[in-house]
């Protein structure tokens, strides 16, 4: 049986918050951090692909009570996307490196909280177990096209439309 789309995405903020934690770990090395960044890199890259070319709009489109919260989560996802391709550009030893993580780590820990606790129950209850797996499965099939690097052109693209959308 398929998951539903709030399961998948949670289970992305999971594996996000792991990452978050190694980051936080002291006494590691500048390629031990420049790796778990990398990572990091990776995996809101690809999450905020998913959400925003799939979850966003179809949930904008089924329930449009939610447009104000679908807003905003654009809007998040645009900070995290500069964040995302300014530490792309640097090294771990850079001067910023740690402090320009630190700030991706807090908004975007925000974000997920905020969309576990308000927004991810709001969408279970307006849209049916039918619903959701069928949007889970939308997920899994962005997820095999989307950009794996916040640098890649899919990626701006998302972070452009997200602007100007």
């Amino acid at each position: 049986m398929s998951k539903d789309a709030i399961v998948l995405l949670k289970d992305d903020h999971k594996e996000v918050r792991k990452q978050f934690a190694a980051f936080r770990k002291p006494d590691q090395t500048p390629a031990r951090k420049q790796a778990i960044v990398d990572k990091i890199l990776e995996l809101l890259t690809v999450h905020t692909y998913i959400e925003n070319e799939v979850m966003y709009p179809r949930v904008r489109e089924l329930l449009p009570d939610l447009e104000d919260d679908v807003l905003e989560s654009f809007e998040e996802h645009h900070v995290a996307d500069v964040l995302c391709v300014e530490l792309a550009s640097m090294d771990s030893v850079d001067e910023r490196f740690d402090a320009k993580t630190t700030v991706l780590i807090e908004n975007v820990e925000h974000h997920m909280n905020e969309e576990e606790r308000d927004w991810f129950p709001k969408v279970r209850a307006g849209l049916g177990r039918k619903t959701l797996q069928e949007l889970g499965q939308e997920l899994l099939e962005a997820r095999e096209r989307a950009p794996r690097r916040p640098e890649q052109p899919s990626a701006m693209k998302k972070a452009i439309d997200a602007v100007v959308s």
